[in-house]
């Protein structure tokens, strides 16, 4: 059975397929995974992989790797009925919720700059690392606007999203400063207006970085900043939050330029120092004015079947526990102005679901309910809907709430995460968002990637315009 799946992983449910990003390489199946595929495997006997791939790419595909991985952990994680895994009508009811989904980070690769080293280093590791995912497909294509039209805004009910980069100089970066803002110009200039925000990257520990912020706020006007405190290129060191030599001078030139959302990639570093959150809750502290997004809440990439469990203050502190206590140490309260993103963090939980009832339920109660932020790193796994739909089927099982004090996981507080969070964060009307999603026929999202395709963003095409 494994070797099939192995062979054919290709035609599995999204969910069970060893996906990876730009940060880490897919994971190994563990026990748990195998038995997931043995019971998906015994639920769908007699399809043909023709059959396979229609069913499992569909919301009855989502439903039936959900109440696999409910077998295969031995608890009611996922609250699917059997008849969602055999019938989309089924699947789309016992999937449904309310309010409008904000997905406050999302990334693709900037065609022009497909071939940069930096862009090129990135897609030869994800074909080393996932090769069935990307075979046949030229990998720039595989991550380019056009797949983000059509697996964010297409395929998804994703309403708003936040467009932002990897680290690196513009010289360097996959998506530069220009092309992000110039993307975001672009969709709200076809028809796509409010559909997306976006961020500046910011590399504080570079030389003439601080001095640079002004410009960037005035040519592309983010609605926040995105850095990687990890991020150390030639001399420069990996950098803290709350150094005096680089990270209190940033928050204070964020603060004196009215751009108050500070969202920092803290986790999925391998465990290197510059890439804790133990820095977070000094930081916050320290700048009551600001926002800290805490990207990807701090999770690190599990280790075969080790697992994050309840938070202990006698043990150290490793992934998310490292953020429970810097703000508990900084005496940083719940619903204070701190955020939890969960940004590839979720798709790595998903497979995983009794630790991530521990990470949810200690993300729930170190920064509150209306402090834990939607994100899924597309386009870097394709559709995000799978992902989605996951989170509105979990729970939190009513022993681990009782025994560690986590919050239940009810369809409000699902509501507030997947969207009602980020909305208050960004300053946008959620009830317009959401109308504007229902009631929009996407013909923006053809006209803006012909518009792409033919000359670029507005901001790339004046920028050749300049140089010729």
């Amino acid at each position: 059975m494994v070797e099939r799946w192995r062979r054919r992983e290709v035609l599995l449910p999204s969910l069970l397929q060893r996906r990876s990003s730009d940060e880490f390489a897919p994971l190994p199946w563990g026990r748990r995974d195998l038995r997931a595929l043995a019971a998906l495997d015994a639920a769908a006997p007699a399809l043909s992989a023709h059959g396979l791939a229609r069913h499992f790419a569909s919301r009855t595909g989502t439903a039936a790797a959900l109440r696999a991985l409910n077998e295969a952990w031995g608890g009611p994680y996922y609250d699917v009925p059997r008849a969602a895994a055999e019938d989309p009508d089924a699947a789309a009811e016992a999937f449904a919720g309310g309010g409008a989904v904000v997905d406050v980070q999302t990334h693709y690769v900037a065609q022009e700059r497909a071939d940069a080293s930096g862009a090129r280093a990135i897609l030869d590791f994800i074909r080393s690392v996932a090769p069935d995912r990307w075979r046949g497909l030229d990998g720039a294509k595989s991550l380019s606007l056009a797949e983000y039209l059509r697996h964010v805004y297409l395929e998804s009910e994703t309403a708003v999203a936040v467009l932002t980069a990897a680290p690196g100089e513009d010289a360097h970066n996959i998506l530069p400063n220009p092309e992000i803002a110039g993307t975001r110009e672009l969709l709200d200039r076809l028809g796509g207006s409010g559909r997306l925000l976006h961020h500046a990257i910011v590399h504080p520990n570079l030389p003439g970085e601080l001095a640079a912020m002004e410009d960037l706020r005035e040519r592309f006007r983010p609605d926040g900043w995105k850095v990687y405190t990890l991020y150390a290129p030639g001399a420069a060191g990996a950098w803290r939050l709350d150094d005096e030599r680089v990270g209190l001078p940033f928050l204070a030139r964020a603060r004196e330029l009215g751009v108050p959302l500070v969202c920092a990639h803290k986790g999925l570093s391998q465990l290197a120092p510059g890439g804790s959150p133990d820095d977070v809750g000094p930081a916050a502290a320290a700048f009551p004015e600001l926002s800290f997004l805490v990207y990807h809440a701090g999770y690190e990439v599990p280790r075969g079947d080790a697992e994050e469990g309840p938070y202990d203050d006698t043990a150290p502190p490793s992934g998310t526990d490292r953020l429970v206590r810097s703000l508990r140490g900084a005496g940083v309260a719940p619903g204070a102005n701190v955020y939890a993103e969960l940004g590839s963090t979720w798709t790595l939980l998903v497979r995983r679901p009794r630790e991530a009832a521990h990470v949810l339920g200690k993300l729930l109660r170190a920064v509150g309910e209306d402090n834990v932020l939607w994100g899924t790193d597309s386009v870097w796994y394709g559709s995000p809907q799978p992902l989605i739909d996951a989170f509105r089927a979990f729970r939190i099982p009513a022993e681990l709430c009782e025994r560690h004090g986590y919050p239940a996981l009810t369809a409000e507080r699902k509501r507030k995460i997947l969207g009602a969070n980020a909305a208050r964060v960004y300053g946008l009307d959620l009830s317009r968002a959401e109308a504007r999603a229902r009631g929009d026929g996407l013909g923006w999202a053809r006209a803006a990637l012909a518009h792409y395709r033919a000359r670029g963003t507005p901001i790339a095409a004046r920028r050749s315009s300049a140089r010729s």
